[in-house]
């Protein structure tokens, strides 16, 4: 199985701690860490990890992009890219004693819909076999026609989708029918309209998407771990109980586990099994900065999973 994974609105995750965070006061910063970053590109990052073969498209803004590419050099992804004018948006992140992350996100380049074109051209053949990766906030300036076209061109060579991006509302993910979707509670509930709050109402909003043909439908629960809705049932997989350093990357982390079972033809309570695990692991990682082999495989070990009625 080809993975792709693309990275059409990357971020630089700049990540800094304040001791006593105060709003509204100045405050003194250390950086304890600058990434080069976007959800794709954590996809391909914990896919590196374990040793999982895939290939990253990425979009370089020309003012900052330079540096962005070194980041991705350092760590080793395999990538293609274009560059764009404008520049690469930048996303802060506070960490301080006591409190929760503060998040500072600024907007970045804007493109058009011939960004498009450019990718299909340097993304090759196409075929059954390829699983492509639509995730994160698609840059200001493109159509959703235009991303819909791509998408729908990817699929009708073989392609199976993957999509997590709030750019598309339930209307688009009921017409495009990616292979695979991954919310969480918070955006299953804005999806269908209504709270989505127990178990039983994510196994229902879970049975409702994959119904409208939505080969695997994968809700996070947070540190309860996922459910899983697919052609082979309903399942749930719950995680050990850990001290997380960062949840960030955590669900681009769940989908490279997926993914990885997958390209092994597990079957579909492996694949979530293997989805926890790697979303687990990235939260015992400061940062974006990609789940740990060793962490995956002693997590797989101590993850319930179970056939849901």
């Amino acid at each position: 199985m080809k993975i792709i994974t693309l990275t059409l609105n990357p971020a630089f995750d700049i990540h800094c701690y304040i001791e006593n965070f105060a709003p509204f006061h100045e405050n003194l910063a250390k950086i304890t860490d600058r990434d080069a970053s976007g959800k794709g590109i954590n996809i391909s990052r914990a896919l590196n990890g374990s040793g999982v073969e895939n290939l990253a498209f990425i979009v370089f803004g020309d003012e900052n992009g330079e540096s962005f590419e070194r980041g991705i050099k350092d760590d080793g992804i395999n990538y293609i890219s274009v560059t764009v004018p404008g520049r690469i948006r930048e996303n802060i992140t506070v960490h301080t004693n006591g409190a929760d992350e503060t998040r500072i996100s600024f907007a970045g380049f804007t493109t058009d819909d011939s960004l498009f074109a450019s990718a299909v051209d340097m993304l090759g053949k196409i075929d059954s076999d390829t699983v492509i990766t639509f995730t994160g906030r698609a840059p200001d300036g493109v159509s959703m026609k235009g991303m819909k076209d791509f998408l729908h061109r990817l699929e009708a060579n073989g392609a199976r989708i993957v999509i997590d991006s709030k750019s598309f509302g339930i209307g688009d993910i009921r017409e495009m029918k990616p292979w695979l979707i991954k919310p969480n509670q918070e955006e299953i509930s804005e999806y269908l309209g209504r709270p989505i709050e127990s178990f039983n109402e994510v196994l229902e909003a879970a049975r409702e998407l994959y119904g409208c043909g939505i080969a695997n439908v994968m809700i996070s629960l947070g540190e309860k771990g996922a459910l899983l809705v697919c052609g082979d049932g309903a399942f749930v997989a719950e995680p050990p109980t850990i001290r997380a350093l960062s949840t960030i990357g955590a669900g681009d982390s769940s989908i490279a586990g997926f993914l990885a079972a997958a390209k092994e033809n597990a079957e579909s309570g492996e694949r979530l099994r293997r989805a926890v695990a790697y979303g687990t692991a990235a939260c015992l990682t400061e940062g974006t900065r990609p789940p740990r082999a060793e962490d995956i495989e002693k997590l797989l070990g101590q993850i319930k999973l179970k056939r849901v009625q």
